[in-house]
């Protein structure tokens, strides 16, 4: 039955990269995916697109077709908007599930509370209006790194995980405020295509971030400190 279904799938696909091919008079080398935030991506070569789609694509009607041939082999950016419009429509498809590991968000730390923090920042700077879940993130196993994601968003859960990191005494509760409040922003202003590739801090987020009252702040600690958060 699995074996089946896996041909089946196959079989669209390939009709799929057939339209397209046909559309742009060149090859299209197609993957599909079951990714929660990247509906389309490519890669555009002297001989071949290289381009890869949500399941939800090898059912698209004619004009949607149309728009990703355009999209992503024409480099027409209008034809985002008839993308972005499908891929609204077909949310119940795109995979939502979560782990059962993440299923526990905690937002009380040992020095800060991200509960409070959150429904603070959320009045001051956004009217109450950002409709989030946050808590704590899962601590990472001791490792040398080079970088550190101090927060993420995740779009479809509606979720803010916060670096455990940043909760001890040493991290000023502005700076935890500033992540907090960056990816409120998120909600706000969610990441953009580009040229084939996905733009996470648009002009528009990053002007509404330098509002934040102590953004130079924020950004100077983070620069200071670096350090001694990669030590975790």
């Amino acid at each position: 039955m699995l074996t089946a279904a896996r041909d089946e799938l196959w079989t669209r696909a390939e009709a799929l990269a057939y339209r397209l091919s046909a559309d742009l008079g060149m090859p299209v080398r197609l993957a599909v995916t079951d990714n929660r935030s990247t509906m389309v991506s490519f890669r555009r070569g002297s001989s071949a697109l290289q381009l890869r789609l949500h399941h939800m694509f090898l059912d698209a009607p004619e004009p949607v077709v149309r728009a990703v041939a355009d999209y992503a082999g024409r480099g027409h950016r209008s034809a985002g908007s008839v993308l972005d419009d499908y891929i609204r429509g077909q949310q119940p498809r795109i995979r939502q599930m979560r782990r059962e590991s993440d299923a526990e968000l905690n937002p009380l730390g040992r020095c800060f509370d991200l509960q409070a923090m959150f429904h603070s920042v959320n009045a001051t700077f956004f009217g109450s209006n950002i409709q989030a879940r946050i808590g704590w993130g899962r601590m990472p196993p001791r490792r040398r790194r080079k970088s550190i994601r101090l927060g993420v968003y995740d779009h479809q859960t509606r979720e803010i995980r916060i670096h455990p990191a940043l909760d001890r005494p040493e991290v000023p509760a502005f700076f935890v405020e500033f992540i907090v409040f960056h990816e409120m922003l998120h909600q706000l202003f969610p990441s953009t295509g580009r040229g084939g590739r996905r733009v996470h801090h648009p002009r528009a987020f990053r002007e509404r971030e330098r509002t934040y009252p102590h953004y130079a702040a924020a950004l100077r600690w983070e620069r200071e400190n670096l350090g001694v958060l990669l030590r975790g």
